[in-house]
């Protein structure tokens, strides 16, 4: 449903406006075309991995075992943009093709829910949509976060040297280092996030906009607000990830799995070196989920016509 699109607030026979009629019209709406996901989605990952990307930048070498200072400090927090450019869109692109893809799938032939039961409204569909949408995405996101965030820590100078060098020493797999813990804090991430996000449109929706749909920036901040919360709880899992994608600790000590990093996290800073980085990771989620969302709102809402 585009930004554009105006939810006409149902009266019943005693005049009043009641909300559940609302939920029921949404029902109705057809979600959006692959084409319109696509390009909505690529302007998302486009706009707020570029816009912030310093603020990654000092969270990623706050959780480095080698130490903020020694990772590069507050110098050169644009290392690895290159890498971040060449595969937000895409990544972004093929979780939101996913994710409106998969809702209308999932609600209907999975949960088996009927018209009677908006799409709007289940949390469980967005749960397992937003699982599905990042098990996909992070086949791209992955790589991309590998070589970002070696050359964010100062282990690489360029985007060539970062991909020839990663390839000579581990392969392939060497670009998919911390795949299955990336999974594990995305799917979190999202069960929390995206069914607070879709809940928060159809709050604003009823109660502040008398029936009419949210606009971009409405949305945009729906998606802020949700984007914070998660990223708090899911805070220890991305200390994890960015450990095992970095493979060694200060020592120069390969991590052997989830288990082993976890372990020595531990050991090294106790429960607090598991929440390392998370004020900037909650700041860039904010502001950033302003940027992302908003921007997947305002391209629907601008490809809107093209489908009328």
């Amino acid at each position: 449903m585009s930004g554009s699109t105006s939810i006409q607030p149902h009266r019943s026979s005693d005049g009043h406006f009641h909300p559940e009629s609302l939920l029921q019209h949404t029902q109705s709406a057809q979600p959006i075309s692959v084409w319109r996901a696509l390009l909505s989605g690529a302007a998302a990952g486009v706009s707020v991995d570029i816009s912030l990307y310093p603020i990654d930048t000092l969270k990623t070498r706050l959780q480095s075992p080698h130490g903020f200072w020694k990772s590069g400090g507050f110098r050169g927090v644009y290392k690895g943009l290159s890498a971040a450019a060449s595969g937000s869109a895409p990544g972004a692109a093929l979780f939101f093709v996913t994710y409106e893809s998969a809702k209308p799938f999932i609600h209907s032939h999975i949960l088996h829910r009927d018209a009677s039961h908006s799409l709007d409204s289940s949390p469980l569909t967005h749960m397992f949509a937003a699982s599905a949408a990042e098990t996909m995405a992070c086949l791209i996101r992955v790589p991309t976060e590998v070589v970002k965030q070696r050359m964010q820590t100062g282990g690489y100078d360029t985007l060539r040297h970062a991909l020839t060098d990663i390839r000579a020493k581990y392969g392939l797999r060497g670009f998919y280092a911390g795949y299955g813990t990336t999974v594990a804090r995305e799917i979190p991430f999202s069960f929390i996030q995206f069914p607070i996000w879709e809940r928060l449109k159809v709050l604003w929706a009823q109660r502040i906009n008398d029936g009419e749909a949210v606009l971009p920036w409405q949305g945009a901040v729906c998606g802020s607000m949700s984007g914070a919360f998660a990223a708090a709880v899911t805070c220890p899992l991305d200390v994890i990830k960015t450990r095992l994608m970095l493979r060694t600790d200060a020592q120069g000590v390969e991590y052997q799995g989830f288990a082993d990093c976890v372990r020595r996290i531990h050991i090294e800073g106790g429960k607090g070196a598991f929440f390392k980085g998370v004020v900037p990771r909650v700041s860039w989620i904010f502001v950033g989920g302003f940027f992302f969302f908003g921007a997947y709102e305002k391209t629907k809402q601008l490809t809107a016509d093209s489908e009328m």
